[in-house]
């Protein structure tokens, strides 16, 4: 398993990391302890969860299930960069949400609790909370990185913007600030080249990637469609691109047949490549699913199959970052 430094700091993570969103929703407890298994002994030290996964259960069901598998031991606990989130309502009640630093702090402590840990090694703000002022989420921050509860605090889904906004209010306080931005990023999803991956590069902060399949979409949809044996391609996200993107996804899927190759793997090996990314965030259900992404870090994409791939999932504009993408 290939490893690379978090952004600027001297932390080391795997390429791929495991997502957790899919554990015991999509799998039973006993798959999705196998898997976690399964993932750690491959290499894979990033395990990626947020407070409010399993809500189809109940909210913070998924840390609950990982809590549940660090408490078996075997040193699971010291082997795993440890990533939660907090932001999305966890209750009905008012403050129980967002980047407040009420809010902040007890929702650290609820996500210890939960996960049975002492300590959260990436502590993410879900989503920009427009109301907090820079001031209020780093004093939070600040509080919780001296009591040792968590390393680092990281962002997921925010734009360029808000990470240049959140790093300068961070060196005001000389503090460490952001060092992740989690976003979506694959092949039909190439915003963040514009501005978010410039930007994170310029502050030094890594990048890991979610939906790196686009819900299915880049994982052999259409044959998939055309077998029955589409599970979660066959609904949200993945369907609905389907719509926008039908004639490219089957023109996709004959180029990676006349290459021999999958897909999925295909999908997963452009973004390893891409500049700026750090680790790619994985929803593995099956071990087979797992081996898949392992054997993408092993692909390498030739010129012709890389210039196959701009034609048919062109990037915004002109290409690269802003402003060149759409000025001279």
């Amino acid at each position: 398993m290939p490893y690379a430094r978090l952004g600027r700091t001297a932390l080391r993570i795997s390429r791929l990391g495991l997502g957790t969103l899919n554990l015991g929703v999509r799998t039973t407890k006993d798959e999705a302890f196998a898997l976690m298994d399964d993932a750690l002994d491959r290499g894979i030290n990033v395990f990626d969860t947020a407070d409010q996964y399993g809500w189809q259960v109940h909210r913070g069901f998924t840390e609950e299930l990982i809590g549940e598998w660090f408490a078996r031991g075997g040193e699971r606990r010291e082997r795993v960069v440890l990533g939660t989130k907090v932001f999305n309502p966890m209750t009905d009640r008012v403050n129980d949400q967002g980047l407040s630093a009420r809010h902040i702090i007890a929702a650290c402590e609820n996500s210890l609790r939960r996960l049975r840990t002492d300590w959260i090694d990436l502590y993410q703000m879900h989503h920009v909370d427009r109301a907090a002022p820079w001031e209020e989420v780093w004093q939070a921050m600040e509080v919780l990185v001296q009591q040792g509860k968590i390393r680092y605090v990281g962002s997921s889904n925010f734009a360029g913007w808000h990470l240049a906004a959140a790093q300068e209010a961070a060196r005001r306080r000389h503090f460490l600030g952001v060092v992740s931005e989690q976003c979506v990023y694959n092949l039909v999803t190439r915003q963040v080249e514009l501005e978010v991956i410039p930007a994170a590069q310029a502050y030094g902060i890594g990048v890991l990637v979610w939906s790196p399949l686009h819900g299915g979409l880049l994982s052999g949809a259409l044959r998939k469609l055309q077998e029955g044996s589409a599970v979660k391609t066959a609904q949200g996200r993945a369907m609905t691109a389907l719509e926008t993107w039908r004639e490219a996804i089957g023109r996709y899927e004959k180029l990676c047949e006349r290459q021999g190759l999958d897909p999925s793997e295909v999908a997963l090996a452009w973004l390893l490549g891409r500049p700026g990314v750090t680790s790619v965030v994985i929803g593995p259900r099956t071990a087979g699913q797992l081996d898949g992404a392992c054997r993408a870090l092993e692909l390498t994409l030739d010129e012709e199959l890389l210039g196959g791939l701009e034609e048919l999932f062109p990037p915004v504009g002109n290409g690269g970052p802003a402003p060149e993408a759409w000025a001279w």
